[in-house]
C-alpha cells in the first residue's frame, strides 16, 4: 500500500473516530471519492488497534480506578460499605455497550453490505448533524459522568448503537445521548471515549475472527505502520476534542457535517438537489 494511503486512512480513522463527524462514514467515503480499492480487514483490524490503544493511555487512570474499585468490591461487599463511583462507572460502561452488541450482530448477518453506500453516509451525516446540535443547546449542562445511572448508561448504549449505521458517528450518537440527559459537554466526551473501550475492542475482536478465519495475513507490515499512525491521530484527537469542550460548543462540527452532507448530496443526485 502506498505510504498515502497508510497515512490517510490512518488520520481518517484516529481522528474521526473521537470527533463527532463519523470514522465509519469517512472511511466509506475515501476509497469511494479517491478511487482507491477497499482497503481490507487487515488495515482495518490494525487502525482498531491503533485507536484502542490511543483511548486507554489517554484515559489510563479511569481505567485504573476502576480495576481497583472492581477488586475493592468484594470487601466492600463484605463490610456492607458502598461500592465506588469508579465500580459504578465501569457497571454503567458495560450496560451501554450490550445494545451495540446486539445491533452489530444483526446488521452484520444481515444488512452490512447494504448499508455501506455514499448515500446513506450523506443523509446521516446531516441528519444526525442536526439532532447533536438541538440537543447540544437545548438540554441542560450540569450532571457529571458519576450522576449516570443504569438506566442513563443504556440510553447513551442504545445511540451508540444507531451508530453501527455509516454516517451516524459512535462518538456524536453518544455524546448527543448524554447532553439529552443533561451532562456537561466535556463530561460526555469523557464518558463517550471510555464507551469506545469496549465498542472498539469488540469490533477490532470481531474483525480479527474474520481475518483469523481468512487467513489473509498479507499487508502485516503495512497494518502495523497504519495502527502507529491510527494511534498518534487518535490521541491527538481526544486531546483536542476534550480541550475544545471545555470552552466551547458543538456547533463547528455540526456545521462541517452539513456542508459535508450537503456536497455528498450534490455529487450523488447532481445540482440542484
Amino acid at each position: 500500500m502506498p505510504i498515502v494511503h497508510i497515512i490517510v486512512l490512518a488520520a481518517v480513522q484516529g481522528i474521526t473516530e473521537f470527533l463527532p463527524v463519523s470514522s465509519s462514514g469517512h472511511l466509506i467515503l475515501v476509497p469511494n471519492l479517491m478511487g482507491w480499492t477497499d482497503q481490507g480487514r487487515v488495515i482495518d483490524v490494525a487502525v482498531h488497534i491503533g485507536t484502542l490503544l490511543a483511548v486507554m493511555l489517554y484515559f489510563w487512570r479511569d481505567i485504573a480506578a476502576m480495576v481497583g474499585a472492581f477488586f475493592r468490591c468484594f470487601r466492600r461487599l463484605a463490610q456492607h460499605r458502598p461500592l465506588d463511583k469508579e465500580f459504578w462507572l465501569m457497571v454503567n460502561l458495560i450496560i451501554a455497550t450490550i445494545p451495540a452488541v446486539i445491533a452489530g450482530v444483526v446488521i452484520d448477518k444481515y444488512f452490512s453490505e447494504a448499508l455501506r453506500s455514499v448515500e446513506i453516509v450523506a443523509w446521516t451525516i446531516i441528519g444526525f448533524g442536526i439532532v447533536l446540535y438541538f440537543a447540544d443547546q437545548m438540554f441542560m449542562t450540569i450532571r457529571k459522568v458519576e450522576h449516570i445511572n443504569i438506566a442513563g448508561a443504556f440510553f447513551i448504549g442504545c445511540f451508540q448503537a444507531l451508530a453501527l449505521i455509516p454516517g451516524t458517528s459512535r462518538s456524536g450518537a453518544t455524546m448527543t445521548a448524554a447532553r439529552v440527559l443533561g451532562v456537561e459537554r466535556p463530561e460526555a466526551a469523557r464518558f463517550s471515549f471510555l464507551m469506545a473501550i469496549p465498542a472498539i475492542l469488540g469490533a477490532g475482536a470481531f474483525e480479527g475472527y474474520k481475518l483469523y478465519q481468512s487467513g489473509d495475513y498479507a499487508m502485516a507490515g503495512d497494518a502495523a505502520l497504519t495502527g502507529f499512525f491510527a494511534f498518534l491521530f487518535g490521541l491527538a484527537a481526544i486531546a483536542f476534542m476534550m480541550a475544545w469542550l471545555r470552552r466551547a460548543t458543538f456547533t463547528p462540527f455540526v456545521i462541517y457535517r452539513l456542508i459535508l452532507g450537503a456536497g455528498l448530496l450534490i455529487y450523488i443526485y447532481g445540482w440542484p438537489l
